[in-house]
């Protein structure tokens, strides 16, 4: 079974793959991380300068994701695991050519939540400039998020609340992929 987490930065869905993965009914299982996937040069994906004119990778875009190379992998993962769990703001663009059960889940949390979130972690713990990443946010971000991540909330088989703890999430997520399964 394909399981896919999508949802906004910071939402949760890295955490939460963990926990199901803690939490998983079957073995073996695989868990492939979106941000993995992301092009690394500026031939490809999308790059806009920065307020010093160096190139940036959009990761708010999903055109900045290699697909291909996301693909290829899921389908290798479908072929040696029982359970592959994909995270990422774009998982749900998943699409591999392996017959395969499938589980989308969104992973909802107020923006402001995720902003501290986002931080919390690219701020004070790997030290990112805190002025970039607001302006970054305010300027781009926000905007992105509605337009590309924020639609995939219903398309998804299940949302569930980034508030709660990963642990009941994941117990949520197992019992309704299972539910589908059946």
């Amino acid at each position: 079974m394909l399981l896919t987490l999508t949802g906004g930065a910071g939402a949760g869905k890295t955490t939460l793959a963990m926990a199901l993965a803690a939490d998983a009914p079957r073995r073996p299982l695989r868990v492939l991380h979106g941000d993995d996937y992301y092009f690394r040069t500026p031939e490809q994906g999308v790059w806009t300068p920065d307020e010093t004119g160096t190139p940036r990778l959009d990761a708010g875009d999903p055109r900045s994701l290699d697909t291909e190379r996301l693909t290829r992998d899921t389908d290798a993962a479908l072929g040696a695991a029982e359970h592959v769990i994909v995270d990422g703001m774009f998982a749900h663009h998943t699409a591999p050519r392996t017959p395969h059960l499938r589980f989308d889940v969104f992973v909802d949390l107020p923006a402001d939540l995720r902003l501290a979130r986002k931080i919390r972690r690219k701020c004070l713990s790997e030290g990112f400039p805190l002025d970039v990443l607001l302006r970054n946010y305010v300027d781009h971000r926000r905007e992105a998020h509605d337009r590309h991540v924020e639609p995939a909330r219903y398309v998804c088989d299940l949302v569930v609340d980034g508030t709660l703890a990963p642990h009941v999430l994941a117990r949520q997520v197992w019992a309704a992929a299972t539910d589908k399964a059946d």
